[in-house]
């Protein structure tokens, strides 16, 4: 399940999501996560709502609560507060540096500034992932 997915029921229908996404949006989103886990062995993240200042702190406590830190990679986007933080656990930064994840950084500020979110994301992910190699 990706975040903000809930499980549904046999009897009850899903929920609609609440979000800047639609459902053929959040699919693709899902897919390019799928891929960057299963072509690098790291486990890839997206979070996409408000920050508490400090934008990286918070950022950083959100990935902790990962399944496993030193393996994942967190892309957390503020829309609203045009913020964008990659946080790398100590094994993913071996294999993503800062200088690759800043690049990822610029080309999804440049599609979100195009008013393509969905897409940045994407677009961030299959860098990263194209980055950090087989694993």
């Amino acid at each position: 399940m990706t975040v903000g997915e809930k499980q549904a029921g046999p009897e009850t229908p899903p929920e609609v999501l609440d979000g800047p996404f639609s459902t053929r949006q959040l699919l693709r989103i899902d897919e390019a996560l799928r891929l960057a886990d299963q072509g690098t062995g790291l486990v890839f993240s997206v979070y996409v709502g408000g920050l508490d200042e400090p934008i990286r702190d918070h950022a950083q406590r959100l990935h902790r609560q990962l399944a496993d830190p030193d393996r994942s990679v967190l892309i957390a986007v503020s829309p609203n507060q045009r913020q964008l933080e990659i946080v790398t656990g100590r094994h993913a930064r071996k294999r993503i540096p800062d200088t690759y994840a800043r690049l990822a950084a610029l080309s999804m500020v440049a599609a979100f500034g195009g008013g393509d979110l969905a897409g940045g994301i994407i677009n961030g992910l299959d860098q990263l992932a194209s980055h950090a190699g087989k694993g």
